[in-house]
């Protein structure tokens, strides 16, 4: 299985094909927007690797954006002991979850790619297993 390690949003993930992945939110795009990432730090898998100085020139990661929402609450709270002072505040973390499709080498050949997902609407499948009966 090959895999890749990108950069994003300041940090790096090892990705593998068809694997969906929590990235700093990346703005100005719209849902099933296909999104490359030309940051490629390393590519490879279980026989070889191969590391570029420091981004390999040429090698892109393919995805398509899933959604873009905001993180869990975190809460920040802060006392002075003694001094009647606090202070309450909350962040939410902008995020977009991503599914990478493909995964392409320096010569522009596709190391691995994602298996296609199907998608049927609820109501064809109520009709299929009512017609089995």
């Amino acid at each position: 299985m090959s895999y890749a390690v990108i950069k994003t949003g300041g940090k790096q993930y090892k990705v593998k094909s068809g694997e969906i992945l929590k990235v700093e939110k990346l703005p100005d795009l719209k849902l099933e927007n296909k999104i490359e990432f030309k940051e490629i730090l390393a590519y490879g898998d279980d026989k070889a690797i191969e590391v570029g100085t420091p981004n390999l020139e040429g090698a892109k990661v393919e995805a398509d954006l899933i959604k873009n929402s905001k993180n869990r609450t975190v809460l920040i709270f802060k006392k002075r002991r003694r001094q009647n002072s606090r202070r309450k505040n909350g962040h939410r973390q902008q995020y977009s979850m991503i599914r990478i499709n493909k995964i392409f080498s320096k010569d522009g050949k596709i190391l691995s790619e994602a298996e296609k997902i199907a998608k049927t609407s609820k109501k064809k499948e109520i009709k299929e297993v009512a017609a089995s009966k």
